[in-house]
């Protein structure tokens, strides 16, 4: 039976509440007519239609058959079901519990008396506890991170007076003594550089004919000048390579190549600190090698903290910015011409803004490749013996390739005595 026949309007010659066959077809619920009908037996056998939500005009659903009494297996009782007319329109009832699934629908098609073809309404999904905002709604401003310096300021300018004041001291009362501190500042950074190294990367670097060698070349270059520091510098290397030869073979050539590349980097280097000091004016040769590399480093600091935006060079230093190399171009450049018109004789400050550019540009370099050597042994600094600065590498890092620099610039305007 489709559903189109249920809810169809009587013959006339049927009569009202019956719901047995006539010679008219069939009626709700019932077989078709004929003899030996048997009703009971016939409901079993045959699929009940869909009850309509909205009754058909003209139909008899409200007659003496009870509104709320549809046909179907369920009824064959006789004894009216107590489901609610709200239970048979499709709609379920919150109250009420069903003994099948089935039941929460009155309406009924083929394929069994608890098959039930019509979607159940199911009840509205609660509200999330925290929704999300929408997507075009204002979202809250982010409060402003106050800028960080990056380290601990005081104890940086502490450490950084008390290591001035030292220098300062050693270099205008006994020059013998600021030689010897050149020496430790050396000794101390060799053994940062190659306890970093075989921590990280297994590398064994001899520190000992390192540290007894950059000695000697800091000592030689003040005693006999750049043939004494060549001299000591060959020495070294010649006892680099006949000390490791009392250990086992294997990584001798990484071993040897690293205490080599150790002995140029921080003993030669520093060893032109000495050669500056062996002129008359060494003092203050020296004093504004330091003052201009210090005011280099402090200019980039300052200007590329407050204003730098652009990366000098992101995989190397993430932290220099293009702002800063300019600042320490122009903080070394101006503190260069005051330098070499009042400290150091037969200087000009045009000779000052050159030595001024070089020096920042060395001491930038010289940062930058200290940076480079830890990133790749994946370390922040070379040591933590100077609170706020790090190791003495991290403080020697731009000194290093600048000493040659103003060297060579001072022999070169003012002559080496």
């Amino acid at each position: 039976m489709n559903d189109s026949s249920w809810g169809a309007p009587p013959h006339a010659g049927s009569q009202a509440g019956y719901w047995g066959p006539n010679d008219q077809g069939p009626v709700q619920g019932a077989a078709p007519a004929g003899p030996g009908y048997d009703a009971p037996e016939a409901q079993q056998t045959r699929p009940m239609p869909i009850v309509p939500d909205v009754p058909a005009p003209g139909g008899h659903q409200d007659d003496d058959r009870g509104a709320a009494r549809p046909g179907g297996p369920a009824f064959r009782d006789g004894t009216p079901h107590r489901e609610t007319p709200q239970a048979f329109r499709g709609e379920s009832s919150q109250n009420e519990s069903f003994p099948h699934e089935s039941f929460r629908d009155g309406n009924r098609r083929g394929g069994g008396p608890y098959r039930d073809d019509t979607p159940s309404v199911q009840p509205p999904a609660a509200a999330p506890q925290n929704p999300e905002p929408m997507p075009d709604a204002p979202q809250p401003a982010p409060a402003p991170q106050k800028k960080s310096a990056g380290r601990d300021l005081g104890a940086a300018i502490g450490v950084g007076v008390g290591l001035g004041a030292v220098i300062v001291a050693s270099l205008f009362v006994v020059k013998a003594v600021f030689v010897g501190v050149i020496a430790i500042a050396v000794v101390v950074g060799l053994w940062e550089l190659t306890s970093r190294l075989q921590e990280r990367k297994g590398i064994k670097a001899p520190l000992v004919p390192l540290a007894l060698g950059g000695a000697a070349m800091v000592v030689s270059g003040y005693v006999r000048g750049a043939e004494g520091a060549w001299v000591a510098m060959a020495l070294t290397a010649l006892a680099v390579l006949v000390w490791r030869m009392t250990e086992p073979p294997e990584g001798y050539l990484k071993d040897v190549t690293a205490g080599l590349f150790a002995a140029f980097y921080v003993p030669f280097l520093a060893t032109f600190v000495s050669l500056m000091l062996t002129a008359e004016d060494g003092a203050q040769r020296v004093l504004m090698f330091l003052m201009l590399t210090v005011v280099s480093d402090t200019g980039a600091y300052a200007v590329g903290w407050r204003f730098g935006k652009h990366k000098l060079a992101p995989r190397i230093s993430p932290g220099k910015t293009r702002e800063g190399l300019l600042g320490a171009v122009t903080f070394a450049m101006v503190a260069g011409a005051l330098c070499m018109q009042f400290l150091i004789d037969g200087g000009t400050w045009w000779q000052g803004l050159l030595l001024g550019l070089a020096v920042a540009v060395s001491a930038t370099l010289g940062d930058l490749g200290e940076s480079m050597i830890k990133r790749d042994l994946g370390i922040k600094d070379m040591g933590t013996l100077l609170p706020g600065h790090g190791g003495i590498m991290d403080r020697l890092d731009s000194l290093l390739p600048t000493a040659p620099v103003v060297w060579l610039l001072l022999v070169i305007f003012v002559g080496s005595t």
